[in-house]
């Protein structure tokens, strides 16, 4: 079945226009409730969302369409992405629901869902869910209309679960922490963790107006952390995104640490204290160098496609407790059911703190290959499917053949391609890169 609504990571896109549309938001909102109506017991929904102005849209749209089949919803405000996992499990909830579209600009948004167990949906669930619209959710009947409900006290749950992931003996007193939120979900509870834990904050992307969510701050746009960091003297700088499930570090220097320098990080810290389980899981756009390093003390990498979902369901069945992406998605399997940047971000301060050492030496864990990765903005068609693009590609494979590795894929929720190559010679990953971009542009 071809999926209308769902991509890789829920509903995403731009708002106001299909499939993020109110319309669209209330009939998924009683799809997918009318799909969680099992038993006799009375239904809930948990819904958070990110800081868009077009969240309070989204929002109302799927508290009419969720009670009006007959199910019960909490509202929770803006929070972050993990949490909202968190507390549908917490809440004995049938269903959560996050309004977010991730690192997108304020223009998007999207719908992620969640099953009560706190994970994201299989694909058979989001199809069955995309059957269920077409058919057209039976209505409950008004006496069985259900209610909403706003909750004051969340974010302090989600403070107190994320800070209960810090180990007790260690304290961040004396460590001067710039935190860059993105104007975006986490921006009060994240300065709040840190703060409780005896940390010096200096807070940036904490003034959300509904239009700068991820506005030239946040994890894919670092460089205002970076220079706040060297100009402030702080110890370390940490980047989220607008719904805070991706962490990007920088070191006292300004350098910036990405996903794979954590993922090794955490994973030996694990292993020196007999808590890693089985492999790290990682995607393929993770670096050669993460994969060797790991190697060298005996611990597997196990590589998916990219999305942290993939990384999650590997994770699962194999029963690993560490994964994530280059990007910043860090999985940790025994605090939380989705990427959570706060909780990763107290991992690798918990690791910082026991150290002793500068953030520098410890968040180094391995040289990275020189990769580069650039992405082609395209309008409709299909580019990697033009002859020139696909001679071009299999050029480049050859080229780098027994001496690095090639990546070409198209994004799951924005029309972009992505180009990426790794390999021990650097001139001839750019030129690759390079040549291989310029033919899909052509082409686009």
């Amino acid at each position: 079945m071809t999926r209308k609504f769902f991509g890789t990571d829920g509903i995403r896109g731009l708002t106001n226009s299909e499939p993020l549309t109110p319309q669209t938001a209330l009939i998924v909102g009683q799809a997918a409730g009318a799909h969680f109506l099992r038993g006799d017991h009375r239904h809930r929904v948990v819904i958070g969302k990110d800081t868009r102005l077009s969240g309070y849209m989204m929002e109302s749209a799927l508290v009419a369409g969720f009670t009006s089949v007959g199910m019960d919803v909490v509202l929770l405000g803006p929070m972050p992405t993990p949490a909202v996992a968190m507390l549908t499990t917490s809440m004995r909830a049938d269903l959560g629901v996050m309004i977010s579209a991730s690192h997108n600009p304020f223009c998007d948004n999207g719908i992620k869902l969640f099953g009560p167990d706190g994970y994201k949906l299989s694909d058979e669930a989001e199809q069955a869910i995309e059957a269920r619209i077409e058919d057209n959710p039976k209505l409950a009947k008004p006496e069985m209309i259900g209610r909403a409900k706003r909750i004051d006290d969340a974010r302090g749950r989600y403070v107190h679960h994320a800070k209960s992931t810090f180990p007790e003996r260690l304290r961040l007193d004396g460590l001067k922490v710039v935190l860059d939120c993105a104007n975006g979900a986490a921006y009060h509870v994240a300065p709040e963790a840190l703060w409780e834990l005896g940390a010096e904050v200096i807070p940036i992307g904490v003034s959300p107006d509904g239009l700068n969510i991820n506005a030239s701050c946040g994890s894919t746009h670092p460089q205002h952390l970076q220079e706040t960091v060297v100009a402030s003297g702080a110890d370390i700088g940490l980047a989220l995104d607008g719904d805070a499930d991706r962490l990007v570090v920088v070191d006292e220097k300004g350098n910036l640490v990405d996903g794979d320098q954590m993922m090794a990080l955490i994973a030996l810290d694990r292993r020196k204290r007999d808590q890693l389980k089985g492999a790290v899981v990682a995607t393929v756009m993770s670096n050669l160098g993460l994969e060797r390093r790991l190697g060298e003390t005996g611990i597997a990498m196990v590589r998916t496609q990219v999305g942290d979902r993939y990384v999650l369901e590997e994770m699962r069945r194999s029963g690993c407790n560490v994964g994530g992406e280059q990007s910043g998605h860090i999985i940790l399997a025994d605090y939380s059911t989705t990427g959570d940047g706060l909780v990763a971000a107290l991992q690798v301060l918990a690791a910082l703190v026991d150290s002793g050492k500068a953030a520098s030496e410890v968040l180094r864990q391995f040289e990275p290959l020189p990769q580069l990765l650039k992405n082609v903005r395209f309008n409709g068609g299909a580019p990697l499917e033009n002859e020139t693009v696909k001679k071009r590609i299999a050029e480049a494979e050859r080229e780098l053949e027994g001496r690095g590795r090639l990546l070409i894929r198209k994004s799951g929720t924005e029309p972009l391609i992505r180009v990426m190559a790794e390999g021990e010679d650097q001139a001839l990953v750019e030129r690759v890169v390079d040549e291989i971009c310029e033919a899909v542009q052509a082409a686009a």
